[in-house]
């Protein structure tokens, strides 16, 4: 398939939203297309210990119309060095959506609306801010519940009013993964290593990873008859298990495998494949990276086997890799890399590592069909401007007026590290 450059569709001024921001996605006022929430983190921490807590939240529509702004924008806050913890999900079921975060010590859950508090609760630890998972730990037709943790030692899980569930003290990585492994509508905890029942009780461990997870995935990988999920980590090396704890394979070829991305990438080799980033040497001093460093993509195959590894001929060690499904008409699913630096902008890969398609401006980036078009648009944001684009040229006007677009699990778990599911 032959490069291609993105369509542009939009550009909207973030600017009045501060510095160093998080972008959100979701339908916040039920008008049948998602708005944009810029999520910028506190300062004066050390991030890699101390988990960050939300010092502004700014809403825009499509349009770029400034909706509601909670908070001040600091010009001394901090950057994305960890998870800021905050999502966009309908956390209480009246049918609309909240965001839900952590300010000054309180986990607060604002009307998506207007972006006033509807409820407030006591963190149940100090620390207890490094990010926010919803799950569904006590039953019920949807998650309602949630999890908190603390940079690397602890979690907590809570009900839906807040009340403690249970505790857990171990390795629980970056960004634990919930879901119902069993069948009983009731979500089990990857907490790093760990999988844990609904009630905190430790069901298995991995054996034999040293430091601790970076991303957490589920899927059917290997596409056997039972149709079983497996849960591949990406973390000092990718490993996948079957939900019983049997590792299943483990993938030596990397130094730090940072990020992993599940997906149909190709249709020449059986099962999903799993998309990865290596991080091959750290360009960091004193714990803060540098450009010196040199990182690169890699594919593997449903048995752990490589398929390609990057020789990247250019400096940069952050980059994220995410898989993109529904950009365009075909049946094979792209792999985003963005964070690339070394002047490599953010581009969309296919399983044989070709370019497909090139975004013209670098920075972060999110996705999300935005209209419920049926098709995904990439954003792509920096200090200044968040730049939309799509496989065509299109409006961005809903496909359903005024009916509500529901907010996926992939969007109401955002996070840096990010994982998921492949259904």
């Amino acid at each position: 398939m032959a490069q291609a450059e993105a369509v542009l569709l939009k550009t909207i001024d973030i600017r009045r939203a501060g510095l160093r921001n998080k972008l959100l996605l979701g339908d916040l006022d039920g008008d049948g297309r998602m708005e944009i929430v810029m999520v910028q983190p506190d300062g004066g921490i050390d991030d890699r210990y101390v988990p960050h807590q939300v010092q502004c939240l700014t809403a825009f529509d499509l349009d770029g119309r400034l909706l509601w702004q909670v908070g001040t924008p600091d010009p001394d806050c901090g950057g994305p060095g960890s998870d800021y913890p905050a999502q966009i999900y309908d956390i209480d079921g009246d049918g609309r959506n909240e965001v839900a975060c952590v300010m000054n010590k309180r986990f607060l859950v604002l009307d998506g609306r207007t972006g006033e508090t509807k409820r407030s609760f006591d963190l149940p630890g100090p620390h207890a801010h490094d990010c926010i998972v919803i799950a569904n730990l006590t039953g019920g037709p949807q998650a309602r519940d949630v999890i908190l943790k603390d940079r690397y030692r602890t979690l907590w899980a809570l009900d839906r009013d807040f009340r403690l569930l249970w505790k857990h003290e171990g390795n629980p990585g970056h960004y634990p993964w919930v879901y119902d492994f069993d069948g009983d509508g009731r979500d089990e905890v990857m907490a790093g290593y760990d999988l844990l029942d609904h009630d905190g009780t430790k069901l298995w461990s991995a054996r034999d990873l040293d430091d601790h997870a970076d991303c957490i995935w589920v899927g059917d990988v290997d596409g056997d008859p039972r149709g079983e999920e497996e849960i591949v980590i990406g973390g000092s090396v990718t490993v996948m298990y079957d939900r019983r704890g049997r590792e299943l394979w483990r993938y030596d070829g990397s130094i730090e495998s940072q990020h992993v991305a599940l997906g149909k990438f190709r249709d020449d080799v059986p099962g999903l494949q799993v998309a990865g980033l290596d991080r091959i040497r750290r360009g960091d001093t004193g714990g803060r990276w540098t450009e010196s460093g040199k990182d690169g993509m890699f594919l593997l195959d449903s048995q752990g086997r490589e398929l390609w590894k990057e020789d990247r001929r250019t400096s940069g060690w952050l980059t994220i890799v995410e898989t993109l499904r529904h950009w365009d008409d075909g049946p094979l699913d792209y792999i985003l890399a963005y964070r690339r630096g070394g002047g490599v902008y953010p581009t969309l890969y296919d399983g044989h590592m070709n370019a497909v398609a090139s975004f013209p401006v670098d920075g972060y980036a999110a996705h999300a069909d935005l209209i419920g078009s049926g098709r995904e648009q990439v954003l792509i944001y920096d200090a200044s401007t968040v730049s939309i684009f799509g496989s065509r040229a299109s409006e961005l006007i809903p496909a359903r007026p005024g009916v509500p677009l529901p907010q996926p699990k992939r969007l109401y778990s955002s996070t840096l590290y990010p994982g998921g599911e492949y259904r």
